[in-house]
């Protein structure tokens, strides 16, 4: 497996969040039907907004100091943390480096947690549920909930679980 570096993001890093974030919002584009905005990308005011503001983290996954994914975290000041994003790009997927990465973005936040993605994502479904197993044993939970303000979109799957 790839030694993968995980630290948090700051404003010197927003080109490459950025453009990692348009890479994770192309590849999502598949499961909620999403198109790039008339500028051909996708709603990249995300990670100008993530960066600045004080209730989330972003964090940037390294290999070898090359940019290798991300991990946004909301409800760093509220009962619990959410996953909100997570990417790890394609050359770097299925080594390892997902789990890896998502245990260290774990660990630097103590309470409970929950993570979304949506079924007809096969390959994340197999993911998260392996994480919650790692990371949370049997303790952990799975339910459905609709997705806000996208009534014609299929319940997201929710993960919650407390690693302390």
């Amino acid at each position: 497996m790839p030694e993968v570096s995980v630290r948090l993001a700051d404003a010197a890093d927003r080109p490459v969040v950025t453009r990692l974030w348009l890479m994770f919002r192309h590849d999502l584009s598949e499961f909620d039907e999403g198109l790039p905005d008339a500028d051909g990308t996708f709603y990249a005011d995300r990670p100008n907004v993530v960066l600045t503001d004080t209730d989330w983290a972003v964090y940037l996954m390294t290999i070898d100091a090359r940019p290798a994914g991300l991990a946004f975290v909301r409800g760093l000041t509220g009962p619990k943390r959410v996953l909100n994003s997570f990417f790890v790009v394609r050359g770097a997927r299925r080594a390892g480096v997902g789990l890896n990465a998502v245990q260290q973005v774990i660990a630097r936040h103590q309470g409970p947690w929950e993570i979304a993605f949506q079924d007809a994502n096969v390959g994340a479904v197999r993911f998260w549920r392996r994480v919650a197993r790692e990371i949370a044993g049997d303790a952990w939970i799975e339910e459905r909930r609709p997705v806000s303000h996208r009534p014609d979109l299929p319940p997201d799957v929710w993960i919650s679980f407390d690693p302390s």
